[in-house]
């Protein structure tokens, strides 16, 4: 075979070999190429079939979770039951959804809160203890909870009222700081039942509880209930007079409102060291004639007495008014308290000093310097100890 057949011949076989290579190429890529599309075809039905389960169990997931939500929102298929959930100046709407969570009123704490912020609970759900029950659905129980005395979101003021202080000092006070308007606060003052047996004034006149407003810290809500702020002094009043205290007003043959006067009586009067003496004065004066034939002659009785018309300094003119209160006229106790005592006054009017003194003037020193006759009291002050 010549040179130039056997180059064509060696050129064709190259050319077939690649022809066929070329083809196997093709076939192993079309082979390839249907394996992608059968295992794409596969992998989207798997994630189909998956995708399809994940819905029918969630959806019969949520049906079941949503019917439980439901009930539990609107107060379905749920045993009878009532209990009082009390409220709470420190409480959240977290914290209320646990002790309704605790009393047994609903299921879902995440869920009560979710819906009290949409409804604005927290402007609604008020202080005080609520009595609710298990036919009430969520705005039920919201609603439930309202009070007078203001809700969690309500802005409140602390203030502080000192010993002695009278009812209108304190009614001024607590209308300075926005509790009420002076107005709405005496006319609960005078007119609103309390539910407290030791109130024996008639109402219509602020008097009647004068002596029993505890001097002590508080915290009111602003622009809260008027009736429901003085409650809460009134209360602190009966919860500061403990067995013992009554115990000792029932052995000391006076009544709560005769000693509470003494006690009034002794924080107008006293230098904050000398309660029991002053006491032990008022005793001996009411009862022994001495030398003060039953008058007590305490000044700040008159004072108050004259309420308005008392004008700086107490004058002879201003004690020869005639008000029920001139204790230098009167014999006996003024006819209501004049001021809210403290505690240790009220303390030194159940136990006071045993003494003979009937008499008492305050000293340069700043201390009350105490007698048994009326002359020594005047030696006192004619002389150069006397304070005037």
């Amino acid at each position: 075979m010549s040179e130039e057949r056997r180059y064509e011949t060696a050129r064709y076989d190259t050319q077939r070999v690649r022809a066929e290579d070329e083809r196997r190429r093709q076939l192993a890529a079309e082979r390839r190429a249907a394996l992608r599309r059968k295992g794409r075809r596969r992998r989207f039905f798997l994630r189909a079939s998956a995708w399809t389960l994940f819905v029918v169990i969630t959806s019969l997931a949520l049906s079941g979770v949503g019917w439980l939500l439901a009930n539990d929102f609107a107060a379905l298929n749920k045993e009878p039951l009532t209990a009082t959930v009390t409220v709470t100046k420190d409480d959240d709407l977290a914290s209320v959804a646990d002790k309704l969570k605790d009393e047994g009123l609903i299921q879902y704490k995440w869920f009560f809160k979710l819906f009290g912020r949409v409804a604005h609970a927290e402007g609604k759900i008020g202080i005080g203890a609520h009595e609710l029950n298990t036919q009430m659905d969520y705005n039920a129980l919201i609603n439930g909870m309202r009070s007078s005395s203001g809700s969690l979101a309500s802005a409140t003021v602390r203030i502080t009222f000192q010993e002695g202080m009278t009812v209108r000092q304190i009614i001024a006070l607590m209308a300075e700081y926005g509790v009420s308007t002076e107005e709405a606060l005496l006319d609960a003052a005078a007119n609103h039942e309390f539910p407290h047996a030791f109130l024996t004034g008639e109402l219509g006149d602020v008097t009647r509880l004068e002596g029993y407003l505890f001097p002590d810290t508080y915290e009111f809500y602003v622009g809260g209930d008027p009736a429901t702020a003085l409650g809460r002094m009134l209360n602190n009043f009966a919860n500061k007079m403990d067995d013992d205290l009554l115990e000792l007003v029932s052995n000391s043959g006076y009544t709560l409102d005769q000693i509470i006067t003494v006690a009034s009586l002794i924080e107008k009067e006293t230098d904050g060291h000398d309660r029991a003496n002053i006491a032990s004065v008022i005793y001996n004066r009411l009862s022994r004639a001495g030398e003060t034939a039953y008058l007590l002659q305490i000044d700040a009785a008159q004072i108050y007495g004259l309420g308005d018309r008392y004008e700086p300094p107490l004058t002879a003119e201003q004690l020869a008014i005639d008000t029920p209160y001139n204790t230098h006229i009167h014999q006996g106790l003024p006819p209501t308290p004049i001021a809210n005592p403290g505690l240790a006054s009220i303390r030194a009017a159940l136990e006071p000093a045993q003494t003979g003194y009937y008499f008492y003037a305050l000293g340069t020193d700043g201390a009350h310097h105490f007698f048994d006759t009326y002359a020594k009291f005047l030696r006192f002050v004619g002389s150069s100890s006397y304070a005037g």
